[in-house]
This record gives structure tokens, sequence and C-alpha cells, in this order.
């Protein structure tokens, strides 16, 4: 076994013990404007992410796992720098309406100390930054696995809940899927669905 795999070895078992140890993982910050039995409404503020987008799968498995490949690539050295970034979370995929066929786009948060001048990635991996401004997210919380075949049933769970309080938010495609926790982490994890609702609510949690 050559140095190289043992380094992958090596950072592969890090990653598994970051996510299931009690170590405080940084997360994006949000507030909390309105609760419901079975969601709630938060506001984030400014967001950073570096982000894959995986086209030709129609799989939310398959793209996350291809995504998440090119992101863990760089935030483990193939970088300007060479900088081995901390676990953060979420991971997000999310699932949007494309013409040119099944288009998803991952993401690994950027730890705050990166949000101003990230390393830049080797260009191979074909990954880019992405800035989200303040925006509000609808979200539903679901346990155990993120797979293909309960996002859908979430994401409709979440749309009907959300039909009395913002009516037009069951016209909205585009979709998020939010996993907190490594494979490895078999019990209590937590799921979440977004669904960005900034154009439909109130003016005081509009993009801006």
């Amino acid at each position: 076994m050559n140095g190289k795999i043992l380094m992958n070895f090596a950072l592969t078992i890090c990653f598994f013990c970051c996510c299931s140890s009690g170590r405080v993982i940084e997360s994006p910050h949000y507030n909390v404007i309105h609760v419901e039995a079975e969601f709630e409404i938060r506001q984030y503020k400014q967001v950073s992410w570096i982000s894959a987008l995986v086209q030709g799968t129609a799989s939310f498995e398959k793209s996350t796992q291809q995504g998440f490949h090119r992101l863990y690539q760089y935030i483990h050295g193939a970088n300007s720098n060479s900088s081995h970034f901390l676990i953060t979370s979420p991971v997000t995929t999310t699932i949007m309406a494309s013409t040119r066929g099944p288009e998803r786009l991952v993401r690994y948060y950027l730890p705050s100390m990166y949000t101003e001048n990230p390393p830049l990635p080797n260009s191979e991996l074909n990954v880019q930054f992405e800035k989200w401004r303040s925006n509000c997210l609808a979200v539903r919380r679901f346990s155990g696995f993120a797979k293909d075949d309960n996002i859908n049933k979430e994401v409709e769970a979440l749309k009907s809940s959300l039909n009395k309080y913002l009516p037009k938010s069951s016209a909205i495609s585009e979709y998020t899927v939010a996993q907190y926790n490594s494979s490895r982490h078999l019990s209590g994890r937590l799921n979440e669905v977004w669904l960005d609702v900034s154009a439909v609510t109130s003016e005081g949690c509009q993009r801006r």
C-alpha cells in the first residue's frame, strides 16, 4: 500500500470520527422566524459554499456521492494552499428543474475562516464557490437515511404543511436535502428538506 493510499485511508477515518464524535461542528447561522408542528421557517444570513454540479443522473444518492467525492478532495488538500478543512454540516444536495436533463448541486459549507479568501480548488475537480445572500427557507426535519425512495415524500409533506401558511409555495420545483451525519452514523440521524420561500413570504423575510 503506497503513501497516497495510506493518506486517503487516514483522511477517511478522520472524516468518520469528526462526524460521529462529540465535537462541535460549524453550521450556517440562521434565525427561526416561524414555527409550526411539522415545519419551521428560518432566515439565513449570508452563507458561503463550495459546490459541485452533477449532471446526467436522476438518482439523489448517486449524484450526492459523486458530488461529495469532488468536494471531499478539495477540503482535504486538492487546493492552491494544500489546506485541510474541518468538517462542517450540513452537506446539501439541491435538485434543480432543468430542460437539459437531471442536474444536482452538492454543497459543502465553508468554515467562517475561509469565507472571504478560500484557497482555489484544483481545476480538475470542477467545483465552484457560491455565496448566498440572506434568504428564507421553509424546513422540514426527518430521520434515518435520505434516499431516492423517501425524499420526494418529505418534499410533498413539506409543501402540504406550508399550503395554509404560504399557498404559493406549492409551485416551487427546486428543493434541497440537507444531511447532517456521516454514512457511518446509524442512529439519531438528522436530515432536512429546504424550500426557498424568499419570494413568497412577507416583506420581513425577503432575499436582500
